[in-house]
This record gives structure tokens, C-alpha cells and sequence, in this order.
């Protein structure tokens, strides 16, 4: 039986690529077939690597080129594509070519705290600025628009009056790690 193809977008650390990377190494049905990144000195490169994962570098101007970013994919059988911290909006030309199979997670619950510019610590800052009393993580497909995609599912943490950006960043990793392979998995599946 063949497996269903991923390929991980990410742009930074890696801290869920490598969870995703992890969650199915093993998997009878899905499969991590290469990580795409833009940042050369990004971790997640070697992350990918170490765990056996191909790795692809390119260049801004090559993910900003739909066909080169579909021929790529196609040349490696991917069928989804998960962007884990991928800080590029993705071409409208590959969006089409991925109808309904590209998950993004974004550290909102959205539609609050979402579009250009609105990412990792940004989001926090403004969260905690804005007083609110409840933040989470938004598991989505997207669409040609920056956050706007179908809402897959929710998940959200409280804020403690106390809380500053960095604690909650460290309150939506643990619900980013918790729930975003399983989420993907069961996307995937169903």
C-alpha cells in the first residue's frame, strides 16, 4: 500500500516539523516525504536530516515560482502540504494546485490576531497587549489570503492577568504539540 506523501514547509526551529517528522515516523498510512525551508541557517534543515527526512533549501525567488514549487512536489509524490512556522505566503499558483491539502497552523484563534505580519511572538505581544483573557492555536487549510483558509480546529489556553508573552508562547507550544499531528493526521485520513 502506498503512503500519502507530506511535504513540511517551515522556516525556522523546527520544533513542530520535528514533532510531525516524529509523529509519523512509523505510520502505516502517511509518510514525511521532504522538508522545504527558505532560511539556509534554519534548524529545522538539520533537524529533518538527523531524522532521516530529506531537506530542501530554496530561495525566496524560488518559492515565490508555482510551477518550480509543484514541479518539485509532484517530482517527489508529495499529495499535502503542511506549513509548520512557514513565514512566506504561499503563490496562488501552488494553492491551486494543493486545493484542500494545505494545513497551516497559526498561534490565534483566529480570526483574531491574523494576516501579514501577525506570527510567533508578534501574535503574543499583541494577545497579551489586547488583554485578552483566552488565546490558542487555529489548525486551518488555506486559501489565496493570508489566515483566511477554512477553519479545521480549534484549541485554546486561558491567560492569567500575570502572564506575559513569553507565557503564553509556552502555552501555545504545549497545545501546538499536543494537537497539530493529530489534527493533520486526522485531516489526512478523513
Amino acid at each position: 500500500m502506498n503512503k500519502v506523501s507530506i511535504a513540511i514547509f517551515a522556516s525556522g526551529a523546527g520544533s513542530n516539523a520535528v514533532n510531525l517528522i516524529n509523529h509519523f515516523a512509523n505510520h502505516p498510512k502517511i509518510e514525511v516525504r521532504t522538508v522545504f525551508c527558505n532560511k539556509a541557517d534554519a534548524p529545522v534543515i538539520k533537524k529533518a536530516q538527523d531524522l532521516g527526512v530529506e531537506a530542501c533549501c530554496f530561495s525566496n525567488q524560488h518559492f515565490e515560482n508555482a510551477a518550480f514549487l509543484t514541479e518539485e512536489l509532484t517530482k517527489r509524490n508529495v499529495i499535502w502540504i503542511i506549513l509548520a512556522g512557514f513565514l512566506r505566503k504561499i503563490p496562488e499558483q501552488l494553492v491551486a494546485s494543493f486545493p484542500n491539502r494545505i494545513i497551516n497552523i497559526h498561534p490565534s484563534l483566529l480570526p483574531k490576531y491574523g494576516g501579514k505580519g501577525m506570527y510567533g511572538m508578534h501574535v503574543h505581544k499583541a494577545v497579551i497587549a489586547a488583554n485578552e483573557q483566552k488565546s490558542g492555536i487555529t489548525i486551518h487549510l488555506i486559501d489565496e489570503e493570508f489566515d483566511k483558509g477554512r477553519i479545521i480546529e480549534q484549541f485554546e489556553t486561558t491567560i492569567e492577568p500575570t502572564d506575559t508573552a513569553e507565557d503564553l508562547a509556552k502555552k501555545i507550544h504545549i497545545l501546538e504539540q499536543e494537537y497539530f499531528p493529530v489534527v493533520v493526521e486526522n485531516t489526512i485520513l478523513n
